[in-house]
C-alpha cells in the first residue's frame, strides 16, 4: 500500500514537473506597432518620398523588435522607439517638429505604462531634445501626470536631460509650411505625429506619443498627445493605443480611452472597438485626416485610418513584420529569426 502511494506520487510530480518543463519552453508574444502621423494627399507622395518613409520607419521598428525579443519592458521599448523618430526630421515630432502661427516650436508627449496606469506628459516645452524623455520622467520621478511650458523646462533641466534651442528643431520643409500657411495657401496642418505601443513577453502593454502639435497653431495651443485617455493610453486588461490627427476631436471624444472602455466594459475586439470610435464618432464630427495605432493584451494590432496615407510600421514574435504609408499598400516581411 505504502509502495502504491510512493509510485503514485513519484508518477504525479513527474508529470508535473514535465508539464511545467513543456509550459517554460512556450514562445511569449511580443507586439509593436508605430506610427509617424496620418493625413495629406496621397498624390503628393512621390515614390522616392514613399521609400525614404518606410526606411526610417522600418529603422524604428527594429530598435523596438530587437528589445522585445530580448526581453526588454515595453516601456522602455516605446521610449526608445520614439526617441528615434523624435531625431528623424522626417516627422512632426522633436527635430522636424511643425512651428506655431509665432515661428516658434512648442511640443508635447505623453508616455503610459498598462500593468499599473501610471501615466507621464509634457506640454508646450521649447528647449527639451528629446520631450518623451521628460514625460518618462514625470512618470517616475514625480507624484504629477502633466508638467507644462517652463515648468516642464526647467524640470527637465534639473533632471538633466539635453537642453536645445529652439531652433534646432527648425527644417527649411518647416519653415516653408509655416510661410504657405501665413499666405492663405495651405490649411493648419496636424501631421506627422509620432507614437508607438507595444506588448512584451511579460504581458505587460506600453503606449508613447510625440508631436509638435498643428503647424500654425495660436501659442500655447495644447493637442490630445499629452492629453491621458486622449491620444495616449494604455491598460494590461485592455490595449496600448497611440492617436494622430486632429486633436481636438480626439480631446472631446476622449479616443483613446474610449477605445479601451469599449473593450472593458462592453467586450469588444481591439479591431471592433477601434473602428467604432474613428468610423462611427470621429468622422461624424468632421475630424478626417487622422488614425489609430493600438495592440491589445494578446498580442493583436490595428492600424486604423480615415485618410489616403498613415505612416505606420508593425512587428509580432512570429516573425512577421511590415510597413505601409499609403492605404491599401503595405509591404509584408518574415524573419528568421523569430519561431
Amino acid at each position: 500500500m505504502k509502495f502504491r502511494l510512493f509510485a503514485t506520487l513519484i508518477l504525479t510530480l513527474a508529470c508535473g514537473q514535465l508539464i511545467y518543463s513543456q509550459s517554460s519552453f512556450q514562445p511569449r508574444k511580443w507586439s509593436i506597432v508605430i506610427h509617424g502621423g496620418a493625413g495629406g494627399a496621397p498624390k503628393s507622395m512621390t515614390p522616392e518620398r514613399k521609400a525614404l518613409y518606410e526606411k526610417h520607419l522600418l529603422e524604428a521598428l527594429e530598435i523596438g523588435r530587437k528589445m522585445l525579443s530580448e526581453g526588454k519592458s515595453s516601456l522602455d521599448v516605446v521610449q526608445k522607439v520614439v526617441n528615434y523618430m523624435e531625431d528623424c526630421p522626417l516627422f512632426n515630432a522633436g527635430k522636424g517638429a511643425v512651428m506655431n502661427i509665432d515661428g516658434i516650436h512648442e511640443l508635447d508627449a505623453a508616455i503610459m505604462d498598462g500593468s499599473n496606469l501610471k501615466a507621464g506628459a509634457i506640454a508646450g516645452v521649447r528647449d527639451v531634445r528629446n520631450p518623451v524623455n521628460a514625460a518618462r520622467l514625470v512618470m517616475d520621478s514625480t507624484a504629477h501626470v502633466l508638467l507644462i511650458g517652463e515648468g516642464a523646462s526647467a524640470f527637465a533641466k534639473e533632471m538633466k536631460l539635453e537642453i536645445v534651442d529652439n531652433s534646432y528643431f527648425s527644417t527649411q520643409a518647416r519653415t516653408n509650411q509655416l510661410n504657405s500657411i501665413k499666405k492663405g495657401e495651405e490649411t493648419k496642418d496636424p501631421r506627422g505625429t509620432v507614437g508607438c505601443v507595444a506588448l512584451d513577453i511579460n504581458g505587460n502593454l506600453s503606449a508613447a506619443t510625440s508631436t509638435g502639435g498643428m503647424s500654425g497653431k495660436k501659442w500655447g495651443r495644447v493637442g490630445d498627445v499629452p492629453v491621458i485617455g486622449a491620444g495616449t493610453y494604455a491598460n494590461n486588461a485592455t490595449a496600448a493605443i497611440s492617436c494622430t490627427g486632429h486633436g481636438e476631436y480626439w480631446i472631446r471624444r476622449v479616443v483613446a480611452f474610449d477605445i479601451s472602455a469599449l473593450m472593458e466594459y462592453r467586450g469588444y475586439s481591439l479591431e471592433k472597438a477601434t473602428n467604432s470610435v474613428l468610423f462611427d464618432k470621429i468622422d461624424p464630427m468632421g475630424g478626417s485626416g487622422g488614425g489609430i495605432i493600438a495592440v491589445d493584451h494578446d498580442g493583436n494590432i490595428t492600424m486604423a485610418f480615415n485618410t489616403g496615407l498613415m505612416h505606420r510600421a508593425w512587428a509580432k514574435s512570429t516573425g512577421e513584420y511590415g510597413v505601409g504609408v499609403l492605404k491599401g499598400e503595405e509591404k509584408v516581411f518574415r524573419s528568421n529569426n523569430e519561431k
